[in-house]
């Protein structure tokens, strides 16, 4: 018989926690409904004599994110503000963290450095809507990953 992962042990992505440091100043930026981070690797064609197909090398990666967040805070327009006025961006880091206490899977922890934002919306409203939201994206340079999540029953060895 197949071993299967308990569906309990999904974990729900409402109980995340993002933290932005900007600046010097840590905020908890919970109108980020919606957060995806991705790293892109650069894979190039490596020619190889005596052989017909190309082998293939990882030459570095890019990251990039995006989200949601409700239309409610200033602090990425303030920042942006401050390079239209200075010609000074300064990048900042963002924490996201994953913690649902039904898993087993525990929590996982992944900081961005070098943060950079590439869209933002400057001023917006949409007579008859309910709620206001705002798409964000942006790159970063690093990332590392503090906490990891466990590995579940079954994942590991086995017959």
């Amino acid at each position: 018989m197949a071993i299967t992962m308990n569906p309990m042990d999904s974990v729900s992505g409402s109980l995340a926690e993002v933290y932005v440091t900007l600046d010097g100043n840590r905020y908890n930026m919970m109108q980020l409904y919606q957060f995806e981070a991705t790293a892109e690797v650069n894979i190039v064609d490596v020619p190889i004599l005596g052989q017909l197909q190309m082998g293939k090398k990882p030459a570095g990666y890019s990251g990039s994110w995006s989200g949601t967040a409700h239309y409610n805070t200033s602090v990425f327009r303030k920042w942006l503000l401050q390079y239209a006025k200075t010609g000074r961006l300064e990048p900042f880091d963002i924490q996201v963290t994953n913690e649902d206490p039904s898993s087993v899977a525990g929590r996982q922890t992944v900081t961005l450095t070098g943060c950079l934002i590439d869209s933002l919306v400057i001023a917006k409203y949409q007579a008859g809507e309910e709620v206001l939201d705002e798409d964000i994206s942006g790159t970063f340079n690093s990332w590392d990953m503090p906490e990891t999540f466990d590995l579940l029953s079954g994942m590991q060895g086995g017959d």
